[in-house]
């Protein structure tokens, strides 16, 4: 009899040890590991606190950090890159014109073109060239056809640049509906149709039809409205409308060709910050909803980082990064945390996948040196 009890209770622990590996084995199934997230971790400083910079990948590896803000009306002529090779930060040439907010765009020629922004108390026209052989920025002769402050821009599949909207100066009788396109092969910018809206605080995307979708940002109010640009003919289509109206959020192409949008805010700005995020069918021209983020946040660099196996970085407005799935429709956070909410940082894919993240202001006006790393 003894022994039979004994049969007994053994036989149930090892079925209730099997029971429990199994469990185990589902829980890991359905929650990804911290190795397929990655992690982010401190990175060297800047050399100056920057928010509302750019940040430009060169073909040597390094990052062109230009301007930015100390804080308000404080705007910077200097400019600085990022080593990978040795994760520090050194000086550069200054630009000519102190800007923040502006385009930067890396050309065929290996120059990055610095467009636009602002300038003092308004938007500016000007338009300089980085060479990074010599580490200088030249101004050019040509100015844009507009002055824009914080305008958005995409690289058209021909090396152009398409340059939208933006603002001449502050308030609503500033927001511009105008665009232009820059054309690298005589360094010239020609005037192109105009949107069917004004609009400030937007994205434009470059779609795989070479066509580029601008959605959302505020004209003479915040706009759920989205159009699509086609370079073949230089005019705006109006196509379906964002299910909400926001501005200063981020966009990235999905590997199907569809675009997400991310975070933002409405029409409160500060306390109106969204956690929702949406999808762009280019075969539909729908938006459709899809899982919101883990935080609301706003003010994100305009274009979402695109990570291996189609997966997209979204960063900034929050102490957490998030990775979007597109083959589940869920956002996940990425282990280690930033040490605030930093508004209007960059974030660059390096050469070997890594992500640089840098800069931004949290919630007053004290910009930071810091910086951060992403690794896949």
């Amino acid at each position: 009899m003894n022994r039979l009890r004994l049969f007994v209770a053994a036989s149930l622990a090892l079925g209730l040890f099997v029971c429990l590996g199994v469990a185990a084995a589902a829980f890991r199934a359905t929650v990804p590991s911290a190795s397929r997230l990655g992690a982010i971790t401190s990175g060297a400083p800047m050399l100056e606190p920057r928010s509302g910079q750019s940040a430009t990948l060169l073909p040597d590896g390094r990052v062109l950090i230009a301007g930015g803000m100390r804080r308000n009306q404080d705007f910077y002529k200097s400019a600085e890159l990022y080593d990978p090779a040795t994760g520090k930060f050194q000086s550069t040439g200054d630009m000519a014109e102190r800007r923040v907010g502006h385009a930067a765009v890396l050309l065929r020629s290996g120059k990055v073109l610095i467009a636009g922004g602002w300038s003092g108390e308004g938007g500016t026209d000007s338009a300089e060239l980085y060479d990074p052989i010599t580490g200088k920025f030249t101004l050019m002769a040509t100015k844009m056809t507009a002055r824009r402050g914080r305008p958005s821009a995409a690289v058209l599949a021909n090396g152009d640049l398409l340059i939208t909207g933006g603002a001449d100066h502050d308030g609503p009788g500033g927001r511009l509906a105008s665009a232009e396109v820059f054309r690298a092969a005589t360094l010239t910018f020609q005037p192109t149709g105009a949107m069917h809206h004004a609009r400030v605080g937007h994205t434009a995307t470059l779609l795989n039809d070479g066509k580029v979708l601008v959605a959302g940002g505020v004209g003479e109010s915040l706009t759920a409205s989205a159009e699509l640009y086609d370079p073949q003919v230089g005019t705006f289509t109006e196509t379906g409308s964002l299910i909400t109206a926001r501005e200063k959020h981020t966009a990235g192409l999905l590997p199907d060709g569809r675009v997400l949008i991310a975070g933002g805010s409405d029409e409160r700005g500060w306390t109106g910050n969204l956690s929702s995020a949406e999808v762009y069918d280019p075969a539909t021209g729908k938006f459709a909803q899809t899982s919101a983020m883990n935080d609301s946040r706003f003010k994100l660099p305009a274009a979402a980082v695109q990570l291996r196996e189609g997966k997209l970085l979204v960063a900034g407005g929050s102490a957490d990064a998030e990775i979007f799935d597109p083959t589940t429709g869920k956002f996940l956070v990425v282990p280690g945390r930033m040490n605030d909410k930093w508004h209007y940082m960059t974030e660059t894919k390096l050469r070997d996948g890594s992500v640089l993240l840098a800069g931004g202001y949290p919630d007053n006006d004290h910009t930071t040196t810091q910086t951060w790393i992403y690794r896949p």
